[in-house]
């Protein structure tokens, strides 16, 4: 766990999160994924986001954007404004198990959508990349490391 100068956790310098967030199964991203790779290109209605830092090894879930759980909170408001203008309908977020980083990103991501009354949805991934290559190995995945996972998995 990451922690800051004075040793205490690294979201202790946020707000603690208020919402309950819904998760999403890896096999319905992986619907979503393959309806936007298959057949006439249209326009994509949620943006996947990694919230791993310095454990982003192995590769990413096709499409993500990485954006650091310890720096997310300041740039909510920036993201949320790109998704609204980009059509974006729903924001779903992982790390490496979603227990932690994952979810904690996704809830303060829907606090700040209930704030502005946003209609996006925030969703956090089960079972975050671990999950994902568990069940996928190397399929839609950016620069996949099969190395990583089997040295994780050993």
């Amino acid at each position: 766990m990451a922690t800051r100068d004075d040793g205490t956790p690294w979201w202790t310098a946020f707000p603690e999160p208020k919402s309950d967030v819904n998760t999403i199964e890896p096999a319905q991203v992986l619907e979503l994924l393959e309806s936007q790779h298959n057949g006439k290109p249209k326009p994509c209605e949620f943006l996947l986001i990694d919230t791993r830092r310095t454990d982003c090894t192995g590769g990413t879930v096709t499409s993500s954007l990485n954006m650091p759980a310890h720096s997310f909170y300041p740039t909510r408001k920036s993201l949320y404004d790109l998704c609204k203008q980009a059509g974006i309908k729903r924001i779903i977020f992982y790390c490496g198990s979603s227990n932690g980083r994952g979810p904690r990103c996704a809830a303060w991501m829907q606090d700040y959508i209930d704030q502005v009354g946003g209609d996006i949805q925030s969703q956090v991934m089960t079972g975050g990349i671990r999950g994902w290559v568990k069940a996928y190995g190397g399929q839609m995945m950016d620069g996949y490391d099969e190395e990583t996972w089997q040295a994780e998995s050993a």
